[in-house]
């Protein structure tokens, strides 16, 4: 099998990417070979991404890494000439906490992965990995359907993490999972708050924790979006937000409310003083990208790219072995817009989301564009921004209802 084959085939990457992965690892292959050095070896790859630092763009250099670190796989796999079987649990975990990293899975995403495939290994009495059989996936689907009752939306959140554990780790293909047991798929609306909910909800919430609601309401951003904000996403001269490696990947302009300016501006002043600190202390960067860091090595120490809404107080980065200072944590907002919500007396289930879900309506409301409100939302499929038209007001057209006549 040729590696193009092995990434379309193996790990299931559409033709156009897996031409794309296959030209990187060609190229490396070239340097590994001119430099008369061994193929297999992390050390050949990182020679190679670090020649590439000041010639590539940071989403180039991840690129090739994922292409290299699959070419070393594929290469090793050939010169066993049988594709090698995982047969112990503690091997499949390992491997697959490899092969998440190369993927650029997010680390929520891996972390509820994990707990899917702990409690499918509990499900199926912890068998060997090299018994499983598209049986097991069946029978697990149908247990969370039939006896936990989940929701379509859980059960297929299960059946993707299954599906990389079978496709990615294990290598044992898939069948006849169309025929299994599907829970019964559910549609609930959106909860929206009107303007004056919002509000008064606003009124309980202080510092802080007003500014980033009123940031998310104001320009519809998902909480982590906010939260991971650096002091260069934020154009004054534009008024927009960018939103950078967000969801899927993704990257987007969105609103920033002009009358936030004054108050976003102040709270960089007093953020500066976390980054002045970390500066004296000498604490290692913010966290980058890995490509980021081989073309800017001193990027992470740079003011621009400090986070918005810094922690308190540094913490530990394990992968790294060091302190540095993270993001504030999503939780610090979760409890202080709850204890704002029960304050106001609004019987509503909202949740700190609730504000993008207001900001998509609300905007709808005002006849903008559903296409302008997609794109500010960053959202692929039109269908999904659609769902906002069902809990819009119903009477923008001036339609008067029978019984008022």
């Amino acid at each position: 099998m040729k590696f193009l084959e092995f990434v379309e085939r193996r790990l299931h990457y559409p033709p156009q990417e897996a031409l794309f992965l296959n030209n990187w690892a060609e190229m490396f292959y070239k340097y590994a070979e001119r430099n008369k050095r061994d193929i297999t070896s992390h050390a050949t790859l990182e020679y190679y991404l670090n020649s590439l630092a000041d010639k590539k763009e940071p989403w180039q250099i991840n690129q090739a890494e994922t292409a290299i670190q699959f070419y070393i796989q594929y290469t090793k796999e050939i010169k066993s000439n049988s594709v090698e079987k995982i047969n112990d649990w503690t091997q499949a975990y390992e491997e697959f906490s490899r092969i998440s990293k190369i993927k650029h899975l997010s680390s929520s995403t891996i972390k509820s992965y994990r707990v899917w495939i702990r409690n499918f290994i509990t499900f199926n009495n912890i068998i060997p990995p090299d018994e499983l059989s598209s049986d097991n996936v069946r029978d697990y689907l149908a247990f969370l359907a039939i006896k936990q009752k989940v929701s379509s939306s859980t059960q297929n959140q299960a059946f993707s993490a299954l599906l990389f554990l079978y496709r990615n780790i294990l290598n044992i293909p898939i069948e006849d999972i169309a025929n299994s047991h599907r829970a019964k798929q559910s549609h609930f609306l959106p909860v929206v708050l009107s303007k004056e909910e919002i509000k008064t909800i606003f009124n309980h919430l202080n510092g802080e924790n007003k500014l980033m609601a009123s940031i998310i309401y104001g320009g519809g951003l998902r909480l982590n979006e906010c939260i991971t904000l650096r002091i260069k996403d934020i154009d004054f001269e534009r008024s927009v937000i960018n939103i950078n490696a967000s969801k899927g990947d993704k990257s987007r302009a969105t609103i920033l409310s002009e009358s936030l300016i004054s108050d976003i501006k102040k709270h960089i002043e007093n953020t500066k003083k976390y980054y002045l600190k970390d500066r004296q202390q000498n604490i290692p960067g913010v966290m980058l990208p890995k490509a980021l860091v081989r073309k800017y090595p001193n990027a992470s120490k740079e003011w621009r790219w400090f986070w918005l809404f810094p922690a308190k107080s540094v913490s530990v980065d394990k992968e790294e072995n060091c302190i540095r200072r993270y993001h504030i944590s999503p939780s610090t907002l979760q409890k202080a817009f709850k204890q704002a919500l029960d304050k106001s007396g609004i019987t509503k289930a909202a949740s700190v989301h609730t504000l993008r879900h207001s900001f998509a309506t609300h905007l709808l409301e005002s006849s903008y564009d559903i296409r302008t409100i997609q794109e500010l939302l960053g959202h692929s499929n039109l269908e999904t921004t659609m769902i906002y038209t069902h809990v819009a007001s119903k009477n923008k057209l001036g339609v008067k209802s029978p019984l008022d006549n």
